[in-house]
């Protein structure tokens, strides 16, 4: 038994460990979680780990206070290099690492940064996370002397993402890493690809000087749409500041969302494996799970956040399932965790071996009238009762039907609208689909009604 560490409370969330560097997350809150973690790992019977690191600026202090750790409880620890989140996932597997853990502030501005963790090839998310911050307060860590390893992986990743390319047309493509951590790997992967690339802000950076790093926010994608318009390509894709998330536009310069674009993935996947299952979240478009169903496919709505539905893929066997906000996975031929540069080349496989277009492909499906992901401030001790509140309103209710999987989400003959409560953040998020105008008008309505009669003032929904 060590002297303790207590961590500030709010940087333990539900999928990782985030935090500002300097105010609530520092190299000491780091050594403690990494040493806590190393730790369980060596309670569980496991002996080595993996750590990679974003390009964020204080991210190779925080990967040496972190290796600390991990190396303070024992550990065989592999430092895997700068490099994307799937990077670090994907060395838990070539390396057979018993752990794996990140650092990197995701998309989240350069002055944060934060912790990502993977255990026995799992997600390592919610109470798990909460008890690190106990065996740091107690500190009640395992000790030996650990041994550190250099072992780079980003060829290896190249290699592997680049591997399941499937020759076909030769395309056009634009690519923009957003000066996030997959520049490099970008940069190794169209090398190895057929057709004319153009790449964006390849170069990593922490400080993002171009536009913040979250492709999933259109007006992050204005740098791409230029290229691909003056290039004409095919279509361009973004990725996110740790690289584990896909933002891609059509040759028009439209956005194709997260749920659109697992249409498309998914119809590749059901022609593969017939009947398969593939899990989307709660906040994807009924067109989604009609489509998958339409397929062939069998379609499962399940809660939102990355750990959980890579959770629930292994529970179901499922070889495909992705969420609204960009985060892809695929079972299929890979691993299972999200990763946007592999989810890029699949895309690319299926556009250069397909007689249409991704735009035509887009303009197939069933067309919607729908609001964005709408988040609005909520007090944490709130947020989670408003939904039970509308819940239980709801439970008489005639002419809608409620699913309860995460939060609300209720369907009409208009279309159906979500409140739920975000896991990470002091936000209530919401969401609308219909299938007309006027549908959506008083969807809009419905759900603002639900809100005002828990006293909550209703969001923007223009925003």
């Amino acid at each position: 038994m060590t002297d303790g560490h207590k961590l500030e409370p709010t940087i333990l969330r539900e999928y990782d460990v985030r935090g500002i560097v300097g105010e609530t997350l520092n190299p000491e809150d780091v050594y403690a979680v990494a040493r806590a973690f190393g730790t369980t790992i060596v309670r569980g019977g496991g002996t080595s780990v993996s750590i990679g690191y974003d390009g964020r600026l204080s991210s190779p202090e925080l990967e040496k206070a972190a290796i600390d750790g991990l190396g303070a409880c024992g550990l065989k620890v592999y430092r895997v290099g700068l490099g994307p989140t799937p990077m670090l996932y994907l060395a838990t597997f070539l390396l057979e690492t018993d752990g794996g853990l990140m650092i990197t502030g995701s998309h989240n501005p350069p002055t944060h940064n934060g912790i990502k963790m993977m255990l026995g090839g799992k997600s390592f998310f919610g109470q798990d996370i909460q008890k690190l911050g106990q065996i740091a307060e107690a500190g009640d860590y395992e000790a030996g002397g650990g041994q550190i390893i250099d072992r780079p992986m980003l060829d290896d990743y190249i290699n592997r993402v680049a591997k399941d390319f499937r020759q076909g047309r030769d395309l056009k493509v634009a690519w923009d890493a957003g000066n996030g951590s997959a520049g490099a790997a970008m940069l190794g992967v169209t090398a190895k690809l057929p057709g004319t690339h153009f790449l964006l802000n390849e170069e990593i950076d922490g400080t993002f000087p171009s536009h913040h790093p979250d492709p999933t926010v259109e007006k992050n994608l204005e740098q791409l749409k230029e290229v691909v318009a003056r290039e004409g390509c095919d279509f361009g894709v973004g990725f996110d500041g740790d690289g584990d998330r896909i933002g891609v536009i059509d040759s028009q310069g439209r956005v194709i969302w997260g749920d659109q674009l697992m249409t498309i993935w998914g119809k590749e996947i059901l022609d593969q494996t017939p009947g398969a299952t593939i899990i989307a979240d709660v906040k994807a478009s009924q067109v989604l799970f009609d489509e998958i169903a339409r397929m062939g496919g069998n379609p499962v709505m399940y809660k939102t956040g990355h750990s959980l539905i890579k959770s629930k893929m292994a529970e179901m066997d499922s070889p495909f399932a992705g969420e609204m906000s960009g985060h892809i996975f695929f079972a299929d031929r890979y691993y299972g965790f999200d990763d946007a540069l592999y989810a890029a080349v699949r895309l690319m496989s299926i556009a250069a071996n397909s007689d249409i277009t991704l735009d035509q492909m887009r303009d197939n499906l069933p067309h919607t009238f729908s609001t964005p992901e709408i988040r609005f401030d909520c007090p944490d001790i709130r947020k989670f009762e408003v939904a039970k509140e509308v819940e239980a309103r709801l439970a008489s209710a005639t002419g809608v039907s409620v699913s309860t999987v995460d939060g609300v989400r209720v369907q009409n003959d208009d279309g159906w609208w979500l409140l739920r409560a975000s896991n990470t953040q002091a936000v209530l998020v919401a969401r609308c689909e219909a299938s007309s105008p006027e549908g959506l008008e008083r969807l809009k309505s419905a759900l603002s009604e639900q809100l005002q009669a828990s006293d909550i003032t209703p969001p923007d929904f223009t925003q």
